[in-house]
């Protein structure tokens, strides 16, 4: 089901813009203080030499801080003035900050139930929530050092009005960083929707595999924490949300019918 409704959504701006809103408000209300990302995670195919280094408060959540790592590590943000779009409960715009240190973040969702959580559970100097729409970005023109959005865009009425204005809010020279899924045809199309908004891709993964591989090695925990939490009567829907190993959502992944791509682009100066 959630296969098909990607598919009809892809063609119709405004029945995306609706089913995503208020299927992310109503799991916005869920105040469950530990859940702090929403996202499939990644996990490499092959062991490198280096394992990202985690404390032990973040290591629950690895798979998921690993596609925050993957996605901002492609430039160095130290010092950068940075906003994430689509920040939903906060743990992505956390982690980067704690550990790749921007002089400053801003996490906007478009969900007031959303900051509000985050405002409460992520208290950091420099680190801030704010309320705003992708597609009219509350912030000045050629503000920001870099911008991430990681597996938000698909529920977006319009990715050209979106990229336009990551153009717009960027610097000269600043990256947007950015992950998500899409079904094949429209996973095609992402680089011109990139170039016409005038930015330059430096850099393109398709990373399904690693999506797919986190999915698979999460799937235990993530569900032991839906049946404590979800009601039996929702519990089906969130295991097709959260692609739990065997679902039709983890099969679209394993068969072709949803694609992961991470790029990093840049707005030239």
């Amino acid at each position: 089901m959630l296969g098909l409704l990607v598919r009809l959504s892809e063609y119709s701006p405004a029945f995306r813009r609706f089913l995503w809103r208020r299927w992310y408000q109503y799991l916005a209300g869920y105040d469950v203080s530990y859940w702090h990302f929403m996202n499939y995670g990644y996990e490499p195919l092959e062991p490198s030499g280096e394992r990202l280094e985690l404390l032990p408060s973040d290591e629950p959540n690895r798979y998921s801080i690993q596609l925050y790592h993957q996605v901002a590590s492609a430039v160095e943000l130290r010092g950068l003035t940075i906003a994430e779009i689509g920040s939903g409960r906060g743990g992505g715009s956390s982690f980067v900050h704690r550990y790749h240190k921007p002089a400053s973040t801003t996490g906007l969702d478009f969900s007031a139930k959303a900051v509000r959580f985050c405002q409460r559970t992520h208290q950091l100097p420099g680190l801030s929530y704010v309320q705003g729409d992708a597609e009219r970005q509350p912030f000045e023109s050629a503000s920001l050092d870099a911008v991430l959005n990681v597996e938000s865009s698909h529920c977006y009425g319009s990715m050209p009005r979106f990229v336009g204005e990551v153009h717009r809010v960027l610097k000269p020279g600043g990256h947007f960083l950015f992950a998500d899924f899409r079904v094949p045809e429209v996973a095609a199309e992402l680089p011109r929707v990139f170039e016409q908004a005038g930015l330059e891709i430096v850099e393109h993964q398709e990373i399904t595999a690693e999506v797919l591989r986190a999915l698979s090695l999460d799937s235990e925990r993530k569900l032991k924490l839906l049946e404590q939490h979800v009601s039996s009567r929702w519990l089906p829907t969130f295991r097709r949300f959260a692609a739990i190993e065997g679902s039709d959502v983890f099969e679209h992944f394993t068969n072709g019918t949803f694609v992961y791509h991470r790029y990093a682009c840049r707005k030239p100066v």
